[in-house]
């Protein structure tokens, strides 16, 4: 039996033993009950279904007269999910029987919940195992450190829907933006791992992970069934259009007058917790010391970094649990943070990051990020983002292959530029660019620049790149080898609105990952775009290309809809449009 067969099939038989207490088994000779029997080969025969991807119902192997309730309900119940066999192996596991679609959505919430804290167990014993084997070579022990720190986000998310009733910010976007997170960290997981030398660790890992997003998938496809219905989405439409500036609104009670005016107030108004600088003026020479001080801080909120001009060799992580973090520089080209982490050098695509975010909150002002390994590098991220309600304002991301990372939840970027060559622009975030300057830099012989790869894995989840009011170019000019983007996962979603798009962009617009992969799931659309490049006569004719968005659909990507922006950017002072624009 291969080895990550034979961990699903424990965690399913510990899930089994659980659910009847009375049978502790203290001797290795003992009788099953033939009931419990047959449960445990059920678990066993879904556990084998899901490693195969199977995502048709498993057989029953229950006798009809006494499981024929139980079967509708099951049947009833795993109608929207996925994988299905998932669904029926967590449902024969419950104690207890849901009687209505919110029991059963809490239900499976904590049933993964159990799951993903059975998986990062399992990921910080491989590591320990990796660390400790002289033979292992250092992707391995990154890979793994790389899927407990995305563990981690994925308890924090699934808490965020367990606890939701008791947030302040609610509303049927949260739970589908913290889901969808979830599991965008265990693909993310699987990413990292596909480069470990230890095919044993690897394996028992990446079918942990793959079953637990699975269940993550179907918790998701509950959730969407049942709550997100047409009247549930225009709560929160978003309006037609109009400039959303500081002056004039209502900002919530919980966000301090200080917080409010952070991203556009001038630098000297601004209070910072601790100042960088170089020359030793400030409180700390180094990002990395001023950061070691806000573990300290008890006060809840927010954190403010002030870094001078000067360039700043360093990479920078800003966990889950360090949530609300702003770092202030003296502008673009100023103020310079520089890293040179790549693929080719042993790092996974996560960790090469020059910068990164997962807290809840971050904000980044007037600061250049860089990843200087160069295009021969391949994967080398400057700046890599995974924190819901986050905004990038006046700065430049710079790098060649995979510039910007936008992991995960929602983020919203304002007169920043990004330049880069192939899939600069990709992750599986809900993310909105406004008023932004998106260059292609010239690409190596043979090659050819892709500004989008967005990372849809699945089709509830509330993920995808607009670029809306945006410069599209490059910097080498009509060389005709840049495209809009490519579908990087199944249901890739990207849409550019009301953009000015220059000649260098080829007639075609979009181009195939490979062969037909994604074509009629993917979701691409341009909408009232100008410039020389903006023409769609010579698109793509691929079923999930939309030529020309309808502005009924092109309003689903503002960021009054997309992300939520009304309920947050407001209180971070930032200008945004809510809407599309006249």
């Amino acid at each position: 039996m291969h080895p990550c067969t034979q961990h699903n099939g424990f965690i399913l038989f510990h899930y089994a033993m659980a659910s009847f207490s009375h049978a502790k088994l203290r001797s290795k000779k003992f009788s099953i009950p033939l009931t419990i029997f047959f449960i445990i080969k059920l678990f066993f025969v879904s556990s084998l279904a899901e490693v195969n991807n199977d995502k048709s119902p498993i057989p029953s192997h229950f006798s009809k007269s006494s499981m024929a309730a139980t079967q509708l309900s099951i049947s009833s119940a795993c109608k929207a999910t996925i994988y299905k066999a998932a669904c029926e192996s967590f449902l024969v596991s419950l104690q207890t029987t849901a009687k209505t679609q919110h029991e059963l959505f809490d239900l499976s919430v904590e049933y993964t919940m159990k799951q993903s804290q059975s998986a990062i167990n399992l990921a910080s014993s491989l590591s320990l195992s990796a660390h400790g084997n002289a033979q292992t070579h250092l992707v391995s022990a990154g890979a793994m450190a790389d899927c407990i720190e995305l563990l981690d986000d994925t308890l924090d998310q699934l808490s965020n829907v367990i606890n939701r009733k008791n947030n302040l910010i609610q509303s049927h976007n949260d739970v589908r933006t913290w889901l969808s997170a979830a599991l965008t960290n265990q693909e993310t997981c699987i990413e990292s791992l596909q480069n470990s030398k230890i095919k044993e660790q690897k394996g028992l890992m990446v079918s942990t992970a793959r079953n637990l997003s699975h269940h993550i998938s179907n918790s998701l496809a509950i959730y969407v069934s049942h709550y997100v219905t047409e009247e549930a989405n225009k709560l929160n439409p978003g309006g037609t259009g109009g400039r959303k500036l500081l002056s004039g609104n209502k900002f919530p009670s919980w966000v301090s007058a200080t917080d409010r005016k952070l991203v556009e107030a001038p630098v000297g108004e601004i209070k910072a917790h601790a100042v960088v600088a170089k020359d030793g003026s400030g409180t700390h020479k180094t990002i990395a010391d001023a950061i070691g001080v806000l573990g300290s801080l008890a006060s809840g909120g927010r954190n403010v970094i002030y870094i001078k001009a000067g360039t700043y060799k360093e990479n920078l992580n800003f966990p889950t649990k360090q949530k609300n973090v702003m770092l202030v520089g003296d502008g673009k080209g100023k103020t310079v943070i520089v890293g040179n982490r790549n693929a080719d050098d042993g790092s996974s695509t996560f960790s090469s990051a020059t910068v990164a975010a997962m807290g809840d909150g971050f904000i980044a002002r007037g600061i250049t990020f860089i990843n200087s390994a160069g295009p021969e590098k391949h994967q080398a991220v400057a700046l890599r983002v995974g924190s819901d309600r986050s905004v990038i304002f006046q700065c430049s991301i710079e790098g060649y292959q995979d510039s910007l990372y936008t992991h995960s939840k929602r983020q919203f970027y304002r007169e920043t530029d990004i330049y880069g060559t192939i899939d600069f622009i990709f992750g599986n975030s809900a993310v909105v660019f406004q008023n932004c300057n998106i260059f292609a830099r010239k690409p190596s012989s043979g090659s050819r620049n892709y500004v989008t790869a967005q990372g849809r894995t699945d089709p509830n989840q509330n993920t995808g790149i607009s670029i809306h009011n945006c410069k599209i170019g490059s910097e080498s000019g009509g060389s005709k080898l840049t495209y809009l983007g490519r579908p990087w996962q199944k249901y890739s979603r990207t849409v550019v609105m009301q953009s000015f798009i220059d000649g260098s962009i080829n007639p075609a617009g979009w181009y195939p990952w490979s062969g037909s992969f994604a074509l009629s799931t993917l979701y691409y659309g341009e909408y009232m775009n100008s410039g020389p490049g903006a023409s769609t006569s010579g698109r793509v004719n691929w079923p999930g290309y939309h030529g020309a968005l309808t502005p009924t659909a092109a309003q689903t990507f503002t960021v009054g809809s997309l992300i939520d922006g009304n309920m947050w950017l407001p209180s971070t002072g930032v200008s945004f449009d809510s809407g599309l624009i006249g």
